[in-house]
């Protein structure tokens, strides 16, 4: 009987499930989880995002204030008309809200990509966030910097039969998710089109103590197959002698 050629204390060199990383690393890291380093540097990339996008609502805002078609009102001294009443302005607003939005959105992705090519949830929430933020503040500068929202008191300073512009409007609330959503599909398609690939697995070759030791290929040794052993042959009984 022979004593086994590894002391039960230690671990066997052959048995990787038991084996350290090497350098010293955590087993988070090594299974592929982000470390609390990378995640705070990717918190510190959203906030910067959001903000960038937030703050670049103004240009949003002036841009929809100087394209959006006027709505014409006029006045009779007792109340106030569209001067056009078959006019279409009063949607054009919001469909130049929803186009300015939707270019924003797509250049602000472009941009994330380019400066932050690995993608991340980090820069998803950065973009959504900041294009809802930013459609906030466009909308409310344009109605703010736009015609007087007073419509009596405008009325009455131009006086009668005198045409003048409307306030300027979002009827459809909806339009302000345009950027982010815009933002979110092209950065999407962008990381699917051009983002890095993760790299293939490496396979493992597992050697079973007692058992078959792998190839270089991952297979077993290559050669000729064994061939089976033969059974012995019959004994053979002499034949009876013949008789003269």
């Amino acid at each position: 009987m022979t004593a086994p050629l590894t002391p039960p204390h230690q671990p066997s060199p052959d048995d990787h499930w038991q084996t350290p990383p090497k350098g010293g690393g955590s087993p988070t890291a090594s299974l592929g989880y982000p470390e609390a380093g990378d995640m705070r540097a990717d918190v510190r990339r959203a906030a910067v995002v959001t903000v960038l996008l937030a703050v670049a609502g103004v240009g949003l805002g002036l841009l929809w204030l100087w394209l959006a078609p006027r709505v014409p009102l006029i006045s009779d001294s007792q109340a106030v008309f569209l001067n056009d009443s078959e006019g279409e302005e009063a949607i054009g607003g919001d469909g130049t809200f929803v186009l300015l939005g939707l270019a924003f959105g797509a250049v602000a992705a472009a941009l994330v990509f380019c400066f932050q090519r690995r993608g991340g949830i980090a820069s998803v929430v950065g973009l959504a966030l900041g294009g809802l933020l930013g459609s906030l503040v466009a909308w409310r500068l344009g109605v703010w910097l736009g015609p007087s929202q007073d419509v009596v008191a405008h009325a009455r300073a131009v006086g009668k039969g005198v045409v003048f512009d409307a306030p300027l409007a979002l009827h459809a609330k909806g339009a302000l998710l345009a950027w982010p959503l815009a933002a979110m599909a092209v950065h999407l398609a962008l990381t699917a089109g051009f983002g890095p690939r993760d790299p293939e697995p490496e396979w493992v070759n597992w050697h079973v103590p007692g058992g078959p030791v792998a190839g270089q290929g991952g297979g077993f040794p290559s050669g000729p197959a064994p061939t089976p052993p033969t059974a012995p042959a019959p004994p053979t009984t002499p034949a009876p002698p013949t008789k003269p």
